[in-house]
């Protein structure tokens, strides 16, 4: 009678719900990448890991990085009949030769950050060369780790600054309403993003543009050791995290991701600041061509978010300030109008001062220009009020 309650008790569904952190993970995963949840004890990082792995039809293996011994991970070595000829190979643990039998499957090294140095040293070849001793886990293999912060844990180590750069860190955390639904019976369901083949090729164009452009711009940032034991424990900058931070963007534009998942993805892979300017420049790649828009201001399709339309509206005036012409000055009304009709009035104050100081005496004042001088004017007595 106690299995069969106990069975009762375990027996839970999923169901499709939002959520943006197990989005992330099952996108990471996909691009097999190696990643690493950061969490409070007890808060569920194993239990998401069992989820995914049913959820993703892959067999879990899970291996206590804590308990064992660098040689779990580097191999025993085996001497042979003749080993100055044939060499001393390196015996892999069962675990591993289990997973290259089944061809796949899902690593789950947890308790990482209870790890000792030497056992962290040992983990490098299995997160990066996925190498256990003489065996080279196969590519259906994905590798998820779970470390608690050095406050909480037992006995906790940073992570060395090799092994942690090795991982896309995730902060995990725990909603109310996710947890509450969960006891109850039914939890959110893992499923690998679906990615659209026709954004293939254009997902990686856009993602070389965005890392290479940014890096270009921001060269200081190529490779940046954080100065503190506990930041370099984390993400930070590398040509490495570079090169993943792209596979992700590739990924989340193929996948058509939101942009809070991006975020997570991108901050836990070089850094808050590093990732925060990166978005910031993605942003822009994406802000609308001022050309374009001078050529059919009618037509104008403006971002709705009011940092990327400043933008954009900065853009136009600039256009214009660079090859000025009746036209294209008339034309950059026109956009501001347009602006003013679609958005927020105050956005178009400081471009529209900018661009009536680019007029030419010969230049008659367009109806446009009219329309938007109670704005301005506004603006001005309020600022002249504080």
């Amino acid at each position: 009678m106690a299995d069969d309650l106990i069975a009762l008790l375990t027996a839970t569904g999923t169901e499709p719900r939002p959520d943006n952190q197990l989005e992330a993970l099952t996108l990471a995963v996909a691009a097999d990448l190696p990643v690493l949840l950061w969490g409070e004890p007890g808060i569920g990082k194993t239990a998401t890991l069992e989820q995914l792995a049913e959820g993703l039809g892959l067999p879990l293996t899970t291996v206590i990085a804590s308990v064992h011994e660098p040689s779990d991970f580097a191999g025993l070595p085996v001497v042979g009949d003749d080993p100055a000829t044939q060499g001393v190979p390196m015996a892999p643990p069962d675990w591993a030769v289990q997973l290259v039998r089944a061809g796949r499957g899902l690593l789950f090294l947890d308790e990482l950050s209870t790890a000792p140095p030497a056992v962290q040293a040992a983990l490098l070849r299995v997160v990066l060369e996925r190498r256990v001793g003489a065996l080279r886990l196969p590519p259906g293999v994905r590798i998820v780790a779970a470390a608690n912060p050095r406050s909480s844990a037992a006995d906790g180590w940073e992570l060395s600054p090799p092994l942690a750069n090795r991982f896309v860190h995730l902060q995990w955390t725990y909603e109310h309403e996710v947890v509450v639904r969960g006891l109850a019976g039914t939890w959110p369901r893992a499923v690998l993003p679906r990615l659209d083949p026709d954004l293939l090729a254009a997902a990686v164009a856009r993602a070389r543009r965005a890392v290479c452009g940014f890096l270009e711009a921001r060269p200081t940032l190529v490779h940046r050791l954080p100065d503190s034991e506990a930041r370099r424990g984390g993400a930070w900058p590398s040509p490495r995290s570079w090169d993943m931070t792209l596979r992700l963007i590739a990924f989340a534009t193929a996948a058509g991701v939101s942009r809070e998942v991006l975020s997570m993805l991108v901050r836990g892979t070089v850094g808050d600041g590093p990732g925060l300017e990166l978005l910031a420049f993605v942003d822009r790649l994406d802000l609308p061509d001022p050309e374009t828009l001078l050529a059919d201001p009618a037509a104008a399709n403006l971002p709705h978010r009011g940092d990327l339309r400043q933008a954009t509206l900065d853009g136009v005036v600039e256009a214009v300030r660079k090859r000025p012409d009746r036209s294209r000055w008339d034309a950059a009304w026109a956009v501001l109008v347009r602006a003013l009709e679609t958005g927020a009035p105050d956005l178009v104050v400081v471009p529209a001062s900018t661009l009536a100081a680019l007029r030419r005496d010969e230049w008659p004042v367009p109806v446009e220009m009219e329309r938007l001088a109670p704005v301005v004017g506004l603006r001005r007595r309020v600022t002249a009020a504080r």
